[in-house]
């Protein structure tokens, strides 16, 4: 099982590098990408992820246009690590941490690009994600996050799109470790338990600098996880820490979604301050892409050798389907300052200080 990776200095452990360091069925290795033009025009999510011990690799891009909600997805089996590709999808890094291309050749299901990724701010290692649920470790990943711009083509049905990094921008992340992919396992004792209760998930772009909101709650109050961070576009700048994160969330009656919302960092050194977030394009990305909850396509689930599909779903008609994770397209006014970048959230079973 020699690679072309294996020609390179980067083992981990006595093994090829096909063969990761943990025997772990939900081992992953993904790719993360989000564009939008700073409006609630047009919102486009793009991913790609290696399940090395599930031998697959698949790839997806999600355009949510209109009440439109398109799908470009492809999945292989997994050979050479170093081959970024599925099908249409190719990945190229061309400089590690801070630029890279993403290229979803022409297809027969709407949507192709050909984008280069600059990254605006040094890429930020965040708090490791770590979940124990009766005895078996879940969720254990390493990831890093970054805010930027984008430059290159998008075609998405009939029009196509100039991308240039003056109104283009967007959010990245690369994760790594251990999460549920693949086939479904029997939950056992675990079938009640949810991983956390509510999830947020908020880089927002400024002109010189991003702020990195994350936090992760158990419908008691109980944080998983948090992290409130300044990175300056200025790498000499050291990073901001601002201390304990706050949140304020308006839901959208009679739904579990997000209308807007105040994050509050009272403890952010020289005075705290709140940011006030307003979605402005959702996309729900547990919907044909792969993020677990449609049961034919999974990430790391095995479709085959290759296998290239689209879809295609009307966000009102389709209604009912759409539920679950959401990713949008966000806007941030803190003080005179606007920002943009994403606004994620996710609620799984109650959380009663909203109602849910």
């Amino acid at each position: 099982m020699l690679s072309s990776m294996d020609d390179y200095p980067l083992h981990q452990t006595p093994e090829p590098i096909r063969f990761v360091g943990t025997s772990d069925r939900n081992f992953y290795d993904r790719y993360y990408f989000n564009l939008h033009n700073c409006s609630g025009d047009l919102f486009m999510i793009m991913g790609l992820g290696q399940y090395p011990n599930l031998a697959v690799q698949d790839a997806f891009a999600v355009v949510r246009r209109g009440t439109k909600h398109k799908v470009v997805r492809a999945s292989r089996l997994m050979g050479d690590r170093a081959d970024i590709s599925v099908g249409p999808f190719r990945i190229e890094v061309i400089e590690g941490l801070k630029k890279v291309r993403y290229i979803l050749e022409p297809n027969e299901h709407g949507i192709e690009f050909d984008l280069r990724w600059e990254g605006a701010i040094p890429a930020h290692q965040e708090t490791n994600q770590f979940v124990r649920q009766i005895g078996r470790v879940t969720m254990n990943t390493s990831r890093f996050a970054q805010t930027g711009f984008w430059t290159g083509t998008l075609r998405v049905g009939d029009d196509t799109y100039k991308v240039t990094p003056d109104r283009w921008w967007g959010t990245r992340d690369r994760s790594w470790g251990i999460r549920p992919v693949g086939e479904p396992e029997a939950p056992g004792a675990r079938e009640a338990q949810v991983p956390f209760n509510m999830w947020n998930y908020m880089p927002m772009q400024f002109k010189d600098y991003t702020i990195l909101y994350i936090v992760s709650e158990l419908e008691n109050g109980e944080r998983i996880q948090e992290e409130a961070v300044r990175i300056w576009n200025d790498p000499a700048r050291p990073v901001e820490h601002l201390g304990r994160p706050e949140h304020e969330h308006t839901i959208r009656p009679g739904t579990n979604a997000l209308a807007r919302s105040v994050i509050s960092f009272p403890h952010a050194p020289g005075g705290g301050f709140q940011v006030k977030a307003t979605p402005l394009i959702d996309c729900y990305i547990g919907i044909g892409t792969g993020y677990g909850f449609d049961l034919d396509w999974r990430h790391g689930l095995y479709q085959g050798p290759l296998v290239v599909q689209g879809l295609e779903l009307d966000t009102v008609d389709d209604a009912g389907r759409l539920f679950g994770i959401c990713d949008c397209v966000g806007r941030f006014e803190l003080g005179s300052e606007v920002g943009y970048g994403l606004y994620e959230y996710m609620f799984l079973g109650s959380f009663p200080r909203y109602g849910i």
